[in-house]
């Protein structure tokens, strides 16, 4: 089945000129190779997972990761999130920490972040794809338009939608798509422990979640449930 085939339908349409662009014909033929060859992560089935769990019309917020994890059975297709029973990766153990210090939740027990997805946050990643063992190997292969394509249709939908950008490639990807005014951009340090505390620290004086429920509210969309 051809890739573009694999885009969820709610979003086939507005992605088309993306799924069409010589860009995403190189990334195919790269990625045809790489499936054959090597392991890659997340499965073909939930590469666009993320997208699949939240339609445009269902997007309260987007949480922009980098690429998925590169370790055999974490990878789910949702940035930042790993598929159930797996250990909770040391970003995300540091995403957690500081958001039960932002609205007060109980600690997740699951790093599965399937419902988030399913209360309208997108989870994204800029490289959809990744070969095992190996970080950022499909980087620049020919994702970063199709999901830049992504961010700029979610910036001209109403709104308003909040942006997370945990940590500067994130935000110079939203800051070039998204009109801060429109759409409030809320930016943070990663929470990759490689930062020490500067992500808890961050949101435990910025209160980025709780920043963006009340942003919501006003607006009349409603907040979103954090918990897990």
């Amino acid at each position: 089945m051809p890739l573009a085939e694999l885009v969820p339908p709610s979003w086939r349409e507005v992605l088309r000129g993306a799924t069409s662009a010589p860009s995403f014909s190189a990334l195919e033929a790269f990625l045809a190779v790489e499936w054959q060859t090597q392991s890659v992560f997340p499965p073909r089935a939930q590469v666009f997972t993320a997208l699949e769990r939240t339609a445009p019309s269902a997007i309260k917020a987007v949480i922009l990761g980098q690429d998925p994890y590169p370790k055999a059975g974490d990878a789910n297709g949702l940035a930042f999130s790993v598929s159930p029973g797996v250990k909770t990766p040391a970003s995300l153990r540091n995403l957690f920490k500081g958001l039960v210090l932002d609205v007060g939740i109980p600690p997740p027990t699951t790093a599965d972040l399937s419902p988030w997805a399913d209360r309208g946050v997108l989870l994204l990643n800029t490289v959809l794809t990744v070969r095992e063992g190996e970080a950022n190997s499909h980087k620049k292969k020919g994702w970063e338009p199709f999901t830049e394509a992504v961010l700029r249709h979610v910036a001209a939908l109403p709104g308003p939608i909040v942006f997370f950008c945990f940590g500067k490639p994130a935000e110079a990807m939203v800051t070039k798509l998204v009109d801060a005014a429109k759409h409030p951009v809320l930016v943070t340090p990663h929470p990759s422990p490689l930062n020490g505390n500067a992500f808890v620290d961050a949101v435990a004086k910025d209160k980025p979640f709780s920043k963006a429920n009340a942003l919501l509210v006003a607006a009349g969309r409603g907040p979103i449930d954090w918990s897990l």
